[in-house]
C-alpha cells in the first residue's frame, strides 16, 4: 500500500507531501520534473525524508517517460493511490488511475475541468449562465463570431492556466493583426483555441475544499484588477475576500454549488471558480478548476479558516483524517484577507525595501534580489513580490493593500536598461496555479516570511 505523488511544477518546499502524510502507514513515493525544479532553484531533498522513493525525471512532460516510471513503481511498491495537485497533470493522473485500477478522479471527470469549451457546454446545459462562446477551428470562426457578438471578444486556449494565451481583441483591426501574426489553432489532433464574448463587470472567485463529495469549506473573493492585464499592469494586483455579511458572498457560494452539481466531480478535491458579477447584477461563470487556486490562495484559506488546502486534499485522497475539524455546517471566516502581487517590470534591481513594518502582514515573499535583471512577467504568477494581509473587514484590507503597495514601490529602485532582457525560460504557467508565486520564482529565503 503506497501513495505515488506526481509533482510537475512549483517548489517542493511549498508542498511538504512527506510531512503531510507522515502518519500514512504505507510508502510515500515522489516523481518530480527535473526541468521545473531547476527553474525554481531546487533539487530533490537530501538526508532523512519521509519518502520511500524520490526521483526527478528528465522529459517529464513528453515521450511517455512519466507513464513508464509510474507503471514500474506501481509494480514495485503496490501503489494504491495516485495523487497530483497540479492542473497540467490532472488528465494524465486520471488515465494512469484507470490503467492501474486505482480510486480517484477519472478521465471523464478531469476533462470538463481542463477543456473550457466542454466545461461551458456542460454547465450551460444545466441552466448556468456562461458567456457566448465557440470553438475556433479556423480564422473564419473568429471573424464570424465577432460579427455576430461584436467587440471585444476574448480568445484563449481551451486548456490554459495562469492567463497564458488570453487575448482580448477590441476591434476588427486587432482581430486582423491577431489572425495574421498569432493565430495558431492546429495542434497534433485538433484546434486548441476558443473564443467568447467579453463580459463586463467585476471578476470574483470562490475557493474551497470538497471532502467525501461535500463542500467542506469555501469563500469568495474579488479581483480588483483585470486578469489578462498582468504583463502591462504596473500598479498592484489587489484581491480581497468578501465580508461575511455581504449578500454577494452568499450568492456566489450558492452559484458555485450549482456549478459543482453540474460537473462530474471527484470525491475529494479543491476548486477555484471564477465568476463575473455584471453591472446588471447577474452571475456568469468564467471557468472553474479542479485544483487549488494560484497566487496566495492557499495563504488566504489558511488565514481565514486555518486550513492548508493541499494538505487537506492529499490527506483526504489518502483516506487520512483531516488536520482541521469538518462539521456539518460550513465554517465562517475568522477574519478577512487581501493579497497584493506586483508583476515584474524591465530593469535592473538596484535596491529593495526591507521587512514590511506592518503587523497585519500575514505572509510575504520577495522573489527578486538586488542586482537582478528583470523582464516582463511571462505569466500571471510570475511576480516580483506577493503579500497577504488581514483585517476585520474588506474595506480595511483594501486600505492596507494600498498602503503596502505604496511602501514597497517607494523602496524599489530600478535602473532602466537600453535593451530589454531576454527570457531565461519558456513561458510556462504555474497552477497554481497550486500555484502560489513562490512555486514559480526562484526562492529568496531571506525575503520570505509567514506569520501564524
Amino acid at each position: 500500500m503506497s501513495v505515488l505523488i506526481l509533482h510537475h511544477r512549483g517548489t517542493l518546499a511549498a508542498h511538504a507531501y512527506d510531512r503531510w502524510l507522515a502518519d500514512y502507514e504505507g510508502d510515500v513515493l515522489l516523481l518530480a520534473s527535473k526541468e521545473h525544479l531547476g527553474w525554481v532553484g531546487e533539487e530533490l531533498p537530501t538526508g532523512e525524508t519521509g519518502y520511500s522513493h524520490m526521483e526527478a525525471l528528465d522529459d517529464y512532460e513528453v515521450g511517455g517517460v512519466l507513464e513508464a516510471r509510474v507503471l514500474d513503481l506501481a509494480r514495485r511498491y503496490g501503489v494504491s493511490r495516485l495523487f497530483t495537485c497540479q492542473e497540467h497533470d490532472l488528465e494524465r493522473a486520471a488515465q494512469l488511475r484507470e490503467i492501474l485500477g486505482l480510486p480517484g478522479q477519472t478521465f471523464s471527470s478531469a476533462l470538463p475541468f481542463r477543456n473550457k469549451l466542454l466545461m461551458k457546454e456542460t454547465v450551460q446545459a444545466a441552466g448556468i449562465e456562461v458567456a457566448a462562446h465557440r470553438g475556433v477551428e479556423c480564422a473564419g470562426d473568429l471573424v464570424s463570431f465577432a460579427r455576430e457578438h461584436g467587440f471585444p471578444v476574448v480568445v484563449k486556449p481551451r486548456d490554459g492556466a495562469g492567463s497564458i494565451g488570453v487575448t482580448v481583441l477590441r476591434s476588427r483591426e486587432e482581430l486582423d493583426a491577431f489572425v495574421a501574426d498569432r493565430l495558431d489553432v492546429y495542434g497534433p489532433l485538433q484546434s486548441n483555441l476558443m473564443v467568447e464574448a467579453f463580459v463586463p463587470g467585476a471578476m470574483c472567485h470562490v475557493d474551497g475544499l470538497v471532502v467525501d463529495g461535500r463542500v467542506a469549506l469555501a469563500w469568495p473573493s474579488q479581483y480588483l484588477f483585470t486578469l489578462a492585464s498582468f504583463k502591462e499592469l504596473r500598479g498592484g494586483r489587489h484581491d480581497v475576500t468578501l465580508d461575511r455579511d455581504d449578500p454577494l458572498a452568499r450568492r456566489l457560494l450558492d452559484f458555485t454549488d450549482r456549478v459543482l452539481d453540474a460537473l462530474p466531480c471527484p470525491r475529494d478535491f479543491t476548486f477555484h471558480a471564477e465568476v463575473f458579477h455584471t453591472p446588471d447584477d447577474r452571475l456568469v461563470l468564467c471557468e472553474i478548476a479542479c485544483r487549488t487556486g494560484g497566487a496566495q490562495t492557499r495563504g488566504v484559506i489558511k488565514t481565514i479558516f486555518g486550513a492548508e488546502l493541499n494538505e487537506c486534499w492529499v490527506r483526504a485522497e489518502a483516506g487520512l483524517p483531516l488536520p482541521i475539524d469538518i462539521g456539518p455546517e460550513r465554517p465562517e471566516p475568522v477574519k478577512m484577507t487581501g493579497q497584493l502581487l506586483l508583476s515584474r517590470r524591465p530593469g535592473k534591481v538596484v535596491d529593495l525595501p526591507g521587512e514590511p513594518p506592518f503587523p497585519w502582514v500575514e505572509e510575504y515573499k520577495i522573489s527578486v534580489e538586488r542586482g537582478e535583471v528583470m523582464r516582463v512577467s511571462r505569466y500571471s504568477a510570475d511576480v516580483m513580490c506577493c503579500f497577504l494581509v488581514s483585517g476585520p473587514d474588506r474595506a480595511t484590507c483594501q486600505s492596507r493593500l494600498q498602503e503596502l503597495e505604496d511602501w514597497f514601490l517607494d523602496g524599489l529602485v530600478l535602473e532602466e536598461l537600453e535593451e530589454p532582457p531576454e527570457d531565461e525560460a519558456p513561458a510556462a504557467p504555474g497552477d497554481e496555479a497550486p500555484a502560489v508565486p513562490e512555486d514559480e520564482a526562484p526562492a529568496v529565503p531571506e525575503a520570505s516570511r509567514s506569520r501564524s
